[in-house]
């Protein structure tokens, strides 16, 4: 199974094509003009879609939202304290 990071990285290249440039984990998505506000949405929906937890508005932050590892590291603190809460 594709890890977390794999996941969001493959969407991410999928919705957002951008210049055609493949984005690194480290690369700020808004800076590069990879994702814009809408694509945020669409991302949180994905996100919720995919792994079953809810994205708080207060969580829709850059260092959370803004990169694939970033967005990793958010889902996944996400799913451990998420529980079996569905």
């Amino acid at each position: 199974m594709a890890s977390t990071q794999e996941l969001i990285h493959e969407f991410i290249v999928a919705n957002f094509p951008g210049d055609g440039t493949d984005p690194t984990p480290e690369m700020d998505l808004l800076e590069a003009g990879i994702i814009d506000s809408i694509g945020v949405l669409t991302l949180v929906t994905w996100l919720e879609e995919t792994f079953g937890f809810v994205v708080d508005d207060e969580d829709v932050l850059p260092e959370n939202l803004g990169s694939i590892a970033g967005i990793a590291a958010y889902a996944e603190r996400k799913l451990d304290g998420a529980g079996t809460a569905a």
